[in-house]
């Protein structure tokens, strides 16, 4: 690899939410520019515009393509050089048209190797057509076939999501054992390769409430969450449950546990948002099972928030080191797996009940001649006898 920082490239997200204050104040730090080279994919009006709001003068070097990017800087690309109305607080279509601008300029970026890791600022769902959030439509346009995984991370949990985004009503039929199977296998391999936790253990929910408990069932954990178990663990990973999920969390099991599988949004992230909030912990989220590495704060645009100046940058800053944390980490994983030594014999087939290792021609020659000269010393003794 190269000698050079990694290239962190930042979305701004909703133009009229939080995500030009939290990526000021992240940079703030100046140890952040030591740690890697961040490329903004927003606009230098609407910049200046969020800085004079809350107070901060952000020094940024405006740039046209990623290649241009400085170390040392706080690179912003220009995505567009229109004028874009913001209302600061409110979901709009220009605002939600803007933070798709800047998305897509970075997905083609990012396919051109323009930048190592991608970091999203919040989206608003209501202001984007047919936006069903940045996992699924990372998976469309950078997934090569495969469909990502969100994964809730903080300092004591991490909680993946079998279904996203689903009404509760058909919660039960966007399930099947074959996809829990699925996003398991994905988050145990994300564990290991993007986290580096050699034998991960996951903790898999149960559906209804009091599911599992006692050992007593639904027809869901009946027909799909129990044989979803049962075959993961064929599979060498280690998965354990249905929990249900209330006793699972209020009773603090989830700390034996490297994961946890909840099978709908709000049952992964309603704990999630209130044992981050209690401890103190700075959650991000991650979309897992795709080529890129992407990270984005575990919160969305905060509307209510925009424009006061009272957010904080550690979630911002947090869902920077984790990119860097899973981009590092790929890397030492990957590498061995690329040049695997070679096999030290050759076995085949047609030597049928042959030895597998062969003793070299000059060894068998060797033994051959010990052993003779063995037996002439013995016979020798019973002629002298």
């Amino acid at each position: 690899m190269e000698n050079r920082k990694i290239r962190v490239a930042i979305t701004h997200g909703d133009t009229n939410g939080v995500g030009y204050e939290v990526i000021f104040k992240a940079f703030e730090d100046p140890a952040m520019l030591e740690l890697c080279t961040p490329i903004i994919y927003g606009s230098p009006k609407a910049a200046a515009y969020h800085g004079k709001a809350v107070g901060i003068d952000p020094q940024f070097t405006i740039i046209h393509q990623a290649s241009e990017a400085k170390e040392g800087r706080l690179n912003l690309l220009t995505t567009f050089d229109d004028e874009v109305k913001i209302d600061l607080g409110m979901p709009t279509p220009e605002a939600g048209e803007a933070a798709m601008t800047a998305l897509n300029r970075a997905i083609s970026d990012y396919k051109e190797d323009g930048f190592d890791v991608l970091v999203t600022a919040p989206v608003a769902k209501n202001s984007v057509k047919d936006f069903d959030g940045h996992t699924a439509y990372l998976s469309n346009m950078v997934g090569e076939g495969r469909r990502g995984l969100t994964i809730l991370v903080s300092d004591s949990l991490r909680v993946a999501l079998v279904t996203n985004n689903v009404s509760l009503k058909d919660v039960p039929e966007a399930l099947s054992r074959q996809k829990i199977v699925e996003k398991a296998t994905i988050f145990h391999e994300t564990l290991r390769r993007d986290m580096r936790i050699s034998s991960p253990r996951i903790a898999v929910l149960a559906l209804n409430p009091r599911g599992g408990e006692d050992g007593i069932l639904g027809d869901e954990e009946q027909e799909m969450i129990k044989p979803a178990i049962e075959q993961l663990v064929e599979q060498g990973i280690q998965a354990f449950g249905p929990y249900p999920a209330d006793d699972f969390f209020g009773n603090g099991y989830y700390a034996s546990f490297d994961g946890v599988l909840a099978m709908y949004h709000d049952q992964g992230q309603t704990p999630f948002k209130a044992i981050t909030s209690i401890s103190d912990d700075r959650g991000v989220r991650v979309t897992a099972g795709l080529p890129i590495v992407r990270t984005a704060p575990a919160y969305g645009a905060l509307f209510e928030l925009a424009g006061k100046g009272q957010m904080e940058a550690e979630t911002m800053r947090h869902a920077i080191y984790m990119a860097i944390d899973m981009w590092r980490n790929r890397q030492d994983y990957d590498e061995p797996l690329a040049n695997p030594l070679p096999k030290l014999y050759h076995e085949r087939r047609e030597d049928g009940d042959r030895p597998r290792f062969n003793m070299p021609r000059e060894k068998r020659e060797l033994r051959n001649d010990r052993n003779a000269d063995n037996q002439q010393f013995t016979d020798n003794n019973e002629a002298a006898e």
